[in-house]
């Protein structure tokens, strides 16, 4: 099907006004990266609002725009659980307990707190699973701003490819970190005013909330759900038949809520750079919390709009339809493309076109950001070659090496976006790396916070088999309907799930079980690694408490938090 769109030159005026944006101030910023602190870490002065924005916007990306819309239509409301129990609370938490650890140590990043807090065996695994993530999650992006080049401007996808990859490079190895931040404080306000009038249209079109619900009550009932599945978030989720996701309550709340939510919120370095970027102890803790609350809306912004396309495709007059993958079935990542082309108009159509390149490139260049670091200081200094103890000549070697981060990660990045193509909803292949990565190192991290008999041996060990039995787990089992071995079964297949999610969910599980377990029994059965004193702000117990008593009442971290929390819970009661 014809999925190009009819542009004026208005629309590409705008797109091009964007790009002279986000490359002027990685040119604006070019001049203050003297040093290796500057560029990998931002000096350590972003207001934390500035942060806070960054720190939502991060995540912003492909994941969330293509990814989320696509599910919206696929699972409906129940997508929401990726953001109301599946981020709100890990981010409180982040705020509350672990950025103080974080941003106290003096870390550079979250591999390094593991050096300090465990050993450098246990510092090394996670930079490399780190950086194998990153590079994975920043193809992601690429591969859906290439499909949307393609789809917009009609350009060859490897030519996409290559261009999308070009402009966020720029910019990043122009300004470093600090680029990264402002543009993704830009591509937030962006994403929000390009999007919301494409959700305004489309509401109005299937005639708001109550018209959605009774167009949909037919077309749900007709895939073998209740009436009003699509539109409710808990009611329907006391067996996984019950529901599209294909997962009960309890593998929700253990699977998404606590292992991959605090898994990814707590021990990403892509997210907590974000807050470690912070000019204070105090701003870094308030970072997650004034992330939070936009993120807490942002289901309105693109999962609605991605369950009205069910209604559309199930309308004849209204003329909307998804491409078909080879086996007949739509594929979910282009739904937020084609109600772009059909509800915008010239002018607009370009400020959400605009929209949407701003969050593939905010992903892409977070996730190149935060690789560049890991491999500087975790990889690259510590095992390939340490410091000479002239700290000038030092620093000056690790921001050349950093900039060459930079080149080499968005390079991988391009081969790993071809990989992204082979799924049919790149949110599915994004948890599943974060079901395999980040479920079993929070394990680690929070043993390592909260327990101070944990140990370095045990915290390797845990890690590396909860990752391993994560493969494991993937390699047996697959989606129903799987037709290729990235999905899973390349071991062979001993269980089939519903959907993809339910297989991410419990391969998280079952990695952060098995993470935890070892690492409690061997630190049980070992001696102590570190004494009290070399555990003094590194771990809960061991850590004098932050006294508030000089920050105003309402602004103090847990008085932000409780208003988060209030609002979170309002909004799942509305939506049970």
């Amino acid at each position: 099907m014809d999925t190009k769109f009819a542009l004026a030159g208005i629309d590409y005026l705008i797109m091009v006004v964007y790009f002279i944006f986000v490359l002027g101030i990685g040119w604006a910023l070019k001049k203050y990266m003297k040093n290796a602190t500057a560029f990998l870490e931002a000096g350590r002065a972003m207001p934390a609002w500035v942060a806070g924005l960054a720190f939502i916007s991060t995540n912003l990306g492909a994941l969330e725009v293509m990814g989320m819309t696509g599910s919206g239509l696929k699972y409906g409301m129940l997508t929401t659980h990726f953001y109301w129990v599946g981020a709100i609370p890990a981010m409180i938490f982040l705020a509350l307990f672990m950025m103080r650890f974080y941003y106290g140590s003096k870390a550079r990043s979250v591999p390094e707190y593991l050096k300090l807090r465990f050993n450098e065996k246990t510092r090394g695994l996670n930079a490399i699973l780190f950086a194998v993530m990153t590079v994975l999650a920043s193809g992601i992006s690429m591969y859906a701003l290439a499909i949307l080049l393609e789809n917009v401007l009609g350009w060859n996808f490897n030519v996409s490819l290559l261009a999308s990859a070009a402009i966020v490079l720029a910019y990043t190895y122009l300004g470093g970190l600090s680029s990264a931040i402002y543009n993704e404080v830009l591509q937030f306000f962006i994403i929000v005013i390009g999007l919301l009038p494409m959700t305004i249209l489309v509401l109005t079109d299937v005639g708001g909330w109550g018209g959605l619900q009774s167009s949909l009550a037919p077309i749900v009932e007709g895939k073998g759900y209740a009436a009003d599945t699509w539109t409710t978030t808990w009611k329907y989720t006391g067996s996984g038949t019950a529901n599209p996701l294909g997962v009960a309550w309890y593998g929700i709340f253990a699977g998404l809520g606590f292992v991959l939510s605090f898994g990814y919120w707590c021990t990403n370095f892509l997210i907590v750079q974000r807050a470690m970027a912070a000019e204070s102890m105090t701003a870094a803790r308030k970072v997650p919390l004034i992330g939070a609350i936009p993120k807490m809306f942002i289901p309105f912004l693109i999962i609605v709009p991605g369950i009205a396309a069910l209604v559309l495709m199930n309308d004849p007059l209204k003329g909307f339809a998804l491409p078909l993958n080879d086996a007949g079935q739509p594929i979910y990542d282009y739904t937020i493309i084609m109600l772009l082309k059909q509800y915008l108009p010239a002018g607009v159509l370009g400020l959400g076109v605009t929209a949407l390149l701003a969050s593939f490139m905010s992903g892409m260049a977070g996730n190149v950001s935060a690789f560049n670091t890991v491999w500087t200081y975790d990889i690259y200094q510590s095992y390939i070659r340490p410091g000479t103890g002239n700290k000038d000549a030092d620093d000056k070697h690790y921001l050349k090496v950093g900039k060459m981060a930079t080149v080499f990660g968005v390079i991988v990045s391009i081969a790993a976006a071809y990989v992204a193509s082979k799924f049919g909803n790149i949110m599915d292949f994004l948890q599943t790396i974060f079901s395999m990565i980040n479920a079993p190192l929070f394990a680690v991290i929070f043993l390592g916070m909260f327990w101070k008999r944990s140990t370095g041996n045990a915290a390797f060990t845990g890690l590396l088999a909860g990752f391993s039995i994560a493969l494991l787990h993937h390699g047996l089992t697959q989606p129903e309907g799987a037709a290729t071995l990235v999905k899973g079964g390349w071991l062979g297949v001993i269980h089939t799930y519903p959907v993809e999610m339910a297989q991410n969910f419990w391969t998280a599980i079952y990695a952060f079980t098995t993470s935890t377990v070892l690492t409690v029994v061997i630190s049980l059965l070992s001696k102590r690694c570190k004494t009290d004193e070399e555990l003094n702000g590194l771990v809960y117990s061991m850590t004098p408490r932050l006294s508030d008593g000089d920050i105003r009442w309402h602004q103090r971290p847990w008085f932000l938090a409780t208003i988060v929390g209030v609002i979170c819970v309002v909004l799942t009661i509305l939506f049970w």
